[in-house]
Parts: structure tokens; sequence; C-alpha cells
């Protein structure tokens, strides 16, 4: 019965091992999910790289003041699913941006989609 001790032991510890990139992997959580918010604004980056891809992008308020936001979306290859790439947005491109607004009030969302000036919709979750 002993010798089993050391076996279980490893057995344990390889699976929490294994699980920790799940574990380290963070969720939206702080997002207001429940409410969308829709900004209009000029691209000034466009980040398509792992683990998610950014828009940063400059909006005008009503006073015409600039606000520096952003919206992060899922990887690269769930929005290629969708129809994107990393050529899909340049800097200087007039977008409006859709998604949930975090919960501190900073000028980041969770990118649900995106409207091109051309009037094309593209999701960033599900498909085409």
């Amino acid at each position: 019965m002993a010798s089993r001790w050391p076996a279980f032991g490893l057995i344990v510890a390889g699976v929490l091992a294994a699980s920790s990139p799940a574990f380290a992997h963070h969720s939206w959580r702080g997002f207001d999910a429940a409410n969308a918010t829709t900004v209009k604004g000029t691209v000034t980056n466009f980040d398509w790289a792992n683990p998610h891809v950014w828009i940063s992008l400059e909006v005008k308020d009503d006073k015409g003041n600039i606000q520096k936001w952003t919206a992060g979306g899922p990887s690269p290859s769930r929005m290629a699913n969708t129809g994107w790439d990393k050529d899909t947005l340049k800097p200087g491109d007039e977008i409006t941006v859709t998604g949930t607004r975090g919960n501190d009030g900073a000028y980041q969302l969770r990118l649900t989609k995106v409207t091109l000036a051309d009037g094309r919709e593209l999701v960033c979750y599900g498909k085409r």
C-alpha cells in the first residue's frame, strides 16, 4: 500500500502541471455583458497576434475631444474563421466597433463586431 502513494503523487502532479495553462488563461470577466457599446473612430493600430486580436482607435467625443479606445477580440484563428485576416484593417480606416465595455469605465471593449466604412459588418465570434 505504501508504494502506491508515490505513484499517486506523480499522477496528481502530472494532472496539475498539464492543467496549469487552463488556469492561467484569463476571462472577459469585468465587462458589462448585458449592455452593448458602439463607438465610431479611426484605427491607429491593428494587432493581429495571439492570444487576442486588438484594435486601437481614436474616437471623438461630443465635444470634439479625442479618446483613445482599444477593442479586443478572440484569437486570430477564430477571427479568420469569420472572414478576418491580418490585412482587414489598417491605420486610418474609419470603423464602428460594437462590444461590451469594461465595468471600470475605461475606453476598452470586448469586441463583438466591426462595421466598415462601406457598411460591411464583420463579426468576431461565430459564423459569417
